[in-house]
């Protein structure tokens, strides 16, 4: 591993040769800058290297961050959410990828009226069926859509995923390109009110695959930042 900044250009450099490689505009793909467990100080030189987008995965660490680094770059919640820490999320994250129940969807819209604001979401699919894993059946998210759709202060904005670990990422092909799929098979019966312009899938060891797959937004946390302790 280099600096973070070395990292971070080698894994932007990456994310522009495939997207270009089958035909996709590199800006057209967020990179998430994955910082759980990273401390302060390698979070700033990340930042200083040109990261705008951070995910975070446990609500009372993100919290302690926010308030050291504060609002100039966005936060992006990609953990799983209870409902009792919405109140700590909603203020101070601009995207919450992990929503995976309209009753998380409820309080969501409940803290950002609130708030007067309004946050982005994405739907969590839990295509691989792994029982560890967090997310709606594929079959669940038209049914949750209609029922987020009338609520106010929330926007879903797409679908996040997260397959099986595979050391091989061709293995994790085909559920990329099911979450694609799945968004295909959705939007002609969406409500107005949604749009599902993200796929957020893909990590440090895939998020190659899942650019040639239709991912807008990769999560990378270690190919940058190192082994977490």
């Amino acid at each position: 591993m280099g600096t973070i900044a070395e990292n971070l250009a080698r894994i932007q450099e990456r994310i522009q040769n495939r997207a270009l490689k089958v035909g996709r505009k590199p800006e057209d793909i967020t990179l998430v800058a994955v910082s759980k467990t990273v401390e302060i100080s390698r979070i700033k030189e990340a930042i200083d290297a040109g990261v705008t987008t951070l995910g975070e995965n446990y609500v009372q660490e993100a919290r302690e961050k926010i308030s050291q680094l504060g609002q100039e770059v966005s936060w992006h919640m990609i953990g799983h959410l209870q409902t009792n820490k919405v109140k700590y999320v909603v203020p101070q994250f601009s995207m919450i990828q992990s929503v995976d129940s309209l009753r998380l969807a409820q309080e969501i819209s409940k803290r950002a009226l609130k708030l007067g604001k309004s946050i982005d979401v994405l739907i969590q699919v839990n295509i691989s069926g792994e029982e560890t894993k967090s997310g709606v059946n594929p079959e669940e998210l038209l049914p949750l859509l209609e029922k987020i759709a009338p609520l106010k202060g929330i926007k879903v904005k797409g679908l996040m995923t997260m397959p099986p670990f595979f050391s091989d990422p061709e293995r994790a092909r085909p559920y990329f390109r099911k979450l694609w799929q799945l968004r295909e098979k959705t939007l002609p019966s969406l409500p107005d009110s949604i749009s599902l312009t993200h796929l957020s899938m893909g990590m440090s060891g895939d998020f190659e695959v899942a650019i040639e797959e239709g991912a807008t937004m990769v999560r990378i946390g270690t190919a940058i930042f190192g082994e977490r302790k």
